[in-house]
């Protein structure tokens, strides 16, 4: 059995008026779920009853959206329900971070447009290569790649040259390999911390 919380005086709280009458009328946006007042916003002077005032105040504003929702949008009843359809947005909604300034012209984009260079299409820039020996397609680097075939195999042909023949002890072709993929990676960090500098420069 629920109870029913009565007022003190044992009236119950009186029914609010479902139309809302401003000297101003209210503006409408729908499709956001908005409305306007440009009304002075009339508050209570004593400070305890300016939640009550505000409380007013926003409940005029949703009944008179309701009202207009109702009166104006079309209603459809379906299998999950009935729905109201919304009209699109109409107010600009501002955003949240500034408009990304354009980022300054690197050296290779500048070269690039010179050369009329154009940037690689989607199925270019996919990291996909046939293999003949497999016959199935797979990475051209990275994990796994194609530029990594042979480092992970047990046995390496050693070539009988003078090279080896004067290789320092410790070292190994497998570790040459990998000291090349290193320096190499090193150097395009480099390329790259250069391209930003001169592209910041260019600011």
């Amino acid at each position: 059995m629920s109870a029913t919380t009565v007022p003190a005086g044992g009236s119950k709280a009186p029914k609010l008026p479902v139309t809302v009458d401003k000297p101003t009328p209210y503006t409408f946006d729908l499709g956001l779920l908005l409305a306007n007042d440009s009304n002075p916003l009339e508050m209570s002077p004593d400070p305890s009853q300016r939640e009550t005032s505000l409380a007013t105040i926003a409940r005029d504003g949703a009944q008179s959206l309701i009202n207009q929702l109702l009166t104006t949008c079309p209603i459809t009843s379906t299998p999950a329900g009935v729905l109201l359809s919304l009209p699109p947005p109409q107010t600009a909604i501002p955003r949240e971070k500034p408009v990304p300034a354009p980022k300054a012209e690197t050296k290779w984009s500048a070269f690039a447009k010179r050369r009329g260079i154009k940037p690689k299409t989607r199925e270019q820039r996919r990291n996909l290569a046939y293999d003949e020996v497999t016959g199935e397609f797979g990475r051209k680097w990275g994990y796994m790649g194609a530029n990594k075939a042979g480092q992970e195999e047990p046995i390496i042909e050693v070539p009988n040259s003078k090279k080896e023949q004067e290789r320092k002890e410790g070292t190994s072709i497998r570790g040459d390999k990998r000291r090349e993929i290193r320096e190499r990676i090193k150097r395009n960090e480099r390329k790259m911390r250069s391209n930003q500098r001169n592209a910041a420069e260019r600011r």
